[in-house]
This record gives structure tokens, C-alpha cells and sequence, in this order.
């Protein structure tokens, strides 16, 4: 198995194109070639990750937070970043980030903090926009069936809850074939006239390539004529945060303390508490005070989150209680699910937790 081979598995479940723009997602270190011993997974690649997975034989880290963040003009060890990047590229040690691509996964980050928490239903607090492309293509009538379910096959047409959806027109297309082609169907330097049909399909923007080499392979056509375009509908299946709610109502109080408790958080950090019962809870996992307005708006009477300034703490507004745990604590249990992951789809391959300390925060 070579790291071109998990990170492709690690793409099934976090597409870096799902990514922020601003990020740094992929594989940041090493030999996409390079055959695999072993996979040490963490939230953050520190020196002591890297001593790790040395001594358990551990030759590509997979880490949530990314070790290169923005770019590195030098690397001579001066400081934390430099030193990892060098200790692994000596060791032979590949570094693969998730960050963004799993936080805007339904079944990442956030759905992790809800199962732990036994937040019900959750659903997307801020969906994500420009991640869903439409197909527009033409085809002849006799083999318009073959072409749609080549594209369905590929990753088309799934809507939320539906799959094969498609819409499709009848038409005449035409065409001249000039000396150089070789048309499969009409006669060269002779306009030709063919039923068509007009075949639309929206899919994820991570299935491009998939998409467009089924149409390319299955369409008759010497030339194919398509369209692409980015739609700005937002995708209800993918974003940031969660919001769901709770079995059942409970004191503000009480959550918080279950929330301590259920999160091994050391203290946390609220807004003004407003004796109201706790039922829906609204969650973002890392620095969320950009999503205060966002979970207001969907009615949280509690916003789990981290990094919360001073000043925003005021935006709850007294609508709403704003908890920060900690962004740490936010995001420890991630390893544990990619680490699951990773186990049930290579069940014969070495995955480790890592047991290595990398909250830079204490607590006295």
C-alpha cells in the first residue's frame, strides 16, 4: 500500500475539494509513491507525533491540523513548523492533512461532537455554497439512456435523499463533418441533422474528473459538446457546524455540566446564562464565532464552540448561550473517528491512534 493509495480512501470521506479556500489540505510531506509500514493518526503533527511514529514504525501521518499552514520560504529548524518538516523528511515520513475537507463533512468534526454530546437529527448550521456543478450535454436519442446511467454510475444526479435525478429535452442537433474528422455519424463536408437529446445533471464538484470520463468514454460523438457551470445553490450536506437537539430538555446548568463532563474539559468560557431549558444546541468544532449569527438564527438555545473573543461574546445577544470549551477540546475526538475509518476500510493495516499530548493550552 503506498500513501497515493490511503489518501485516495481518506478522499472518499473528506474531498479536498470540499475544502476552504484558505486552507492547506492534502499531502504536505513526502512521496505519494512511497509504500507504507504504518499510519499514525493525530490532530496535530508536532516533533513528539513524529518521534512517535517513528518508534511505532509509522511511516505517513494522517493529522486533522495542518503542519504547513502558509508558506515556508526557508527551512533551517528555527522554528516549530521547520523542525517537523525536516525530522520527518529525514525519517522518510509522509504528512497528510484533512482540516476544512472533514469540518464540512456531515459526517465529520461537528457530527463527532453531536454523537458524543447525544445531540439528535443534526443537520447542517452553515451549508456550503459553489460546491454543486450542473452537466449539460447532447447526445443522440439511441444512446441517451447508456450516457445517463454512465454518468449516474459516476456520481451524477444524487440530490440529499435522491440519486439518478436528471432532466433531459428533445431536439435536432447539427453539424459538417471538414476533411480532418471522422464523424460517427453524418458524411464529411455534408450538414447533418440528428434527434438529440438535451441531458442536464447537477453532482458534486469533487466528481468532475469521475463525471466528465464517463461522458468522454460512453459518448458516441467524435466531438462532445458540454457545459459546465457552478451553481450558487447552497449544499444542505455540507458545511460548517451542526445544530440538532436533545432527548429532552434540561437546565442550562445541568447541560453545561454534562457538556464538561461528556467533553473532559477543564472549565468553560459562556455568555450570560438566561434560565432558559437547553433543547436545541448548535455546534462548530475549532474557532466558530464567525457562525454566532448563524446558530441565533437557527433558534440554538446553546452554541458549542472555541476561540471566542472578548467582544463576541456580546452577539449572543441574550438569545442565546455561547459555551467556548476550548479548541482543543473541540476537535480531540476526530482522530478517534478517522482512525475507525481508516480500520474498517484497510482492516489488515496497521492504524494508530497516537497517544501523543499536542493541546498547546493548559490549564492551572
Amino acid at each position: 500500500m503506498t500513501v497515493n493509495d490511503v489518501t485516495r480512501i481518506l478522499e472518499e470521506l473528506a474531498p479536498l475539494q470540499h475544502a476552504e479556500d484558505f486552507d492547506n489540505v492534502g499531502l504536505l510531506v513526502g512521496n505519494p509513491e512511497q509504500k507504507i509500514s504504518g499510519i499514525l493518526v493525530t490532530l496535530d503533527t508536532l516533533e513528539n507525533v513524529i518521534d512517535e511514529a517513528i518508534a511505532k514504525n509509522c511511516n505517513l501521518v494522517v493529522s486533522f491540523h495542518p503542519i504547513i499552514f502558509s508558506g515556508l520560504k526557508k527551512i533551517t529548524g528555527r522554528n516549530y513548523v521547520e523542525r517537523v518538516v525536516i525530522k520527518a523528511i529525514i525519517n522518510n515520513i509522509s504528512i497528510y492533512s484533512m482540516h476544512t475537507a472533514l469540518d464540512n463533512n456531515p459526517f465529520g468534526v461537528n457530527a463527532k461532537i453531536c454523537e458524543v454530546l447525544g445531540i439528535e437529527n443534526p443537520k447542517i448550521l452553515i451549508p456550503k455554497s459553489k460546491t454543486i456543478k450542473k452537466l449539460t450535454t447532447y447526445v443522440p436519442k439511441a444512446n441517451a439512456e447508456k450516457i445517463r446511467n454512465h454518468l449516474f454510475e459516476a456520481g451524477g444526479g444524487n440530490i440529499g435523499n435522491y440519486s439518478n435525478c436528471s432532466f433531459s429535452n428533445r431536439g435536432t442537433g447539427s453539424f459538417k463533418a471538414d476533411e480532418n474528422a471522422n464523424p460517427t455519424l453524418g458524411k464529411k463536408g455534408e450538414t447533418h441533422f440528428e434527434n438529440e437529446v438535451q441531458l442536464h445533471m447537477t453532482f458534486d464538484s469533487a466528481k468532475e474528473h469521475e463525471i466528465l470520463k464517463a461522458l468522454h468514454t460512453n459518448h458516441p460523438y467524435e466531438e462532445v459538446a458540454y457545459e459546465l457551470i457552478t451553481l450558487e445553490n447552497t449544499n444542505q450536506n455540507l458545511g460548517m457546524g451542526m445544530i440538532g437537539e436533545l432527548k429532552r430538555e434540561i437546565k442550562e446548568t445541568q447541560f453545561l455540566q454534562t457538556l464538561k463532563t461528556s467533553m473532559n474539559v477543564a472549565c468553560i468560557r459562556h455568555s450570560q446564562l438566561l434560565n432558559k431549558p437547553v433543547k436545541k444546541v448548535a455546534v462548530l468544532g475549532g474557532s466558530g464565532a464567525f457562525a454566532i449569527s448563524a446558530a441565533i438564527k437557527a433558534k440554538a438555545d446553546v452554541f458549542i464552540t472555541a476561540d471566542v473573543k472578548y467582544h463576541q461574546f456580546y452577539e449572543a445577544e441574550n438569545k442565546m448561550v455561547i459555551a467556548d470549551i476550548g479548541h482543543f477540546e473541540t476537535e480531540q475526538f476526530t482522530k478517534n473517528l478517522l482512525v475507525d475509518f481508516l480500520t474498517k476500510k484497510i482492516p489488515n493495516f496497521a492504524v494508530t491512534l497516537s497517544e501523543s499530548v499536542t493541546n498547546p493550552i493548559k490549564y492551572f
